[in-house]
């Protein structure tokens, strides 16, 4: 459809988004009510919300409105999927100027279906504003299937770390796209659209996970919630973590330590958990550390020693380029 939303309006905007949807079996009631009905089998409700700002979490002229709505949708579902749930829906908060090509918003809509459908969930509702920043809030909600939440407190000393998914990747594409290249072209896509493993956080409950987290903000800085909240050292095996050779490739190009990316970039969104020591994991886990007794405070180090190199993600830091 051409034109912009201003001119399109509100509700045919949302007439407009919502006729992109699909729908699963757990949504009773989708768009088009006061709210929503989604099934809750389990009784329990997972929920997580985001938020993803232009220019402070996206650029539009480094990523496409369809990228941008996969990587909303993936990086919500993925907080999901890290208690040990499955999603189920999901719930889109958009803010939009007036002059925004309608085109651009379906494009939004697109991507964050397709997402869903990818981690089988659905869009069954939200609202849409006017403003002068694009700015995407989601919420998305998950199904425990009567199990128990996966929480970060559950590590144990003897535990071994493991993860599952891409490290560094994001990272790495940013490192690319901020210098005004556009390969290697993985690298760039994981970051403008990441790929969470969904499956393997209810998996991974299903093992025996005794914590468990997205990695969104770097690998260390998301272990130190779970050795904060655990009350334990988390000690990361460097030796045992695999940087492929085009991410070490990119670093000399850049004058940048790849382990750096691996340790401190977020928005990759890999699956970490802990295990107790003696549970098989399936060939999809890589051992990357283990946990241990506090020698002082809760935290993480890398092989026995703190890691002191600046990074991790904190939307109070340092202000930064868009991510």
């Amino acid at each position: 459809m051409k034109g912009t939303v201003g001119e399109l309006g509100e509700f045919g905007l949302i007439r407009e988004l919502t006729s992109r949807l699909t729908t699963t079996p757990a949504v009773r009631l989708g768009p088009g009510d006061d709210a929503a009905v989604v099934t809750a089998p389990d009784r329990r409700v997972v929920a997580s919300t985001d938020i993803l700002l232009e220019g402070r979490h996206f650029r539009r002229d480094w990523s496409t409105a369809y990228d941008v709505g996969r990587k909303a949708a993936a990086q919500n579902l993925a907080d999901i999927a890290a208690m040990g749930a499955v999603p189920t829906a999901l719930l889109l908060g958009l803010v939009v100027p007036a002059e925004l090509p309608v085109t651009w918003a379906g494009e939004l809509m697109d991507g964050i279906r397709d997402e869903c459908q990818v981690a089988g969930a659905a869009v069954v509702g939200g609202d849409v504003v006017r403003g002068e920043t694009i700015t995407v809030s989601i919420t998305a909600l998950g199904d425990l299937r009567n199990h128990e939440p996966v929480t970060r407190s559950g590590a144990q000393p003897g535990d071994v770390v493991a993860v599952t998914g891409w490290l560094g990747w994001s990272a790495a594409g940013y490192a690319v796209l901020s210098r005004g290249f556009r390969s290697p072209r993985a690298f760039v896509e994981a970051h403008r659209r990441p790929e969470p493993p969904y499956h393997a956080g209810p998996a991974a409950a299903g093992l025996g996970a005794t914590a468990m987290t997205d990695v969104s903000d770097g690998l260390v800085a998301d272990l130190g919630h779970i050795a904060e909240a655990s009350k334990v050292r988390i000690d990361l095996r460097s030796g045992l973590i695999d940087i492929p050779s085009q991410m070490s490739d990119i670093g000399q190009a850049v004058g940048v330590d790849p382990l750096q990316w691996v340790l401190t970039g977020g928005e990759d969104h890999a699956i970490v958990a802990t295990f107790p020591p003696d549970v098989k994991l399936p060939a999809r886990w890589k051992v990357i550390g283990e946990v241990l007794n506090p020698s002082a405070l809760p935290q993480v180090t890398v092989d026995g020693a703190p890691w002191t190199v600046k990074g991790g993600w904190d939307h109070f830091g340092d202000i930064e380029d868009a991510q």
